[in-house]
């Protein structure tokens, strides 16, 4: 190997030791407001997070589609990567588990406000005794089944 090869995968190796260290940051700190159920604490980062998630994203698949790219790095720095890698696959999970039970939270309370207002409205009649249409309640609600 040639010492700009070496140069080049060290450099690769660091960039994407660094950037999966950032990326699992954000993940930690939104996964700690999703769990103390303050998910507009997290809103706050979401895009931060979403750029890094794209770049993680565009880097491995370029590691993955080339992983000669970095085979050139010394062991320690490929040993640092695969460390914080397993890290972020693990404050990932944490994360999935953390925003899917904010989302079933979301979606039982939108839920349980449309039955009770559906409640509250009584229940129609479409014609009066006289044949007439009936005076509908004015109000409406929307439900949208995703969060």
């Amino acid at each position: 190997m040639t010492e700009s090869q070496v140069v080049n995968a060290t450099a690769r190796v660091r960039q994407m030791t660094d950037l999966t260290e950032r990326l699992t940051a954000c993940l930690i700190e939104e996964s700690k407001a999703f769990e103390a159920r303050r998910p507009q604490d997290a809103a706050a980062t979401v895009a931060a997070t979403q750029e890094l998630a794209n770049a993680y994203r565009r880097e491995s698949a370029q590691l993955k589609a080339n992983p000669t790219a970095i085979a050139a790095a010394p062991a320690p720095l490929r040993d640092a990567l695969i460390k914080a890698t397993r890290l972020f696959e693990a404050v990932l999970s944490r994360h999935a588990h953390a925003v899917e039970a904010a989302r079933v939270i979301s979606e039982g309370l939108v839920k349980t406000i449309a039955a009770e207002v559906a409640s509250q409205r009584g229940s129609p009649s479409a014609y009066s005794a006289s044949g007439h249409a009936n005076a509908g309640d004015g109000r409406a609600v929307a439900l949208n089944r995703t969060a």
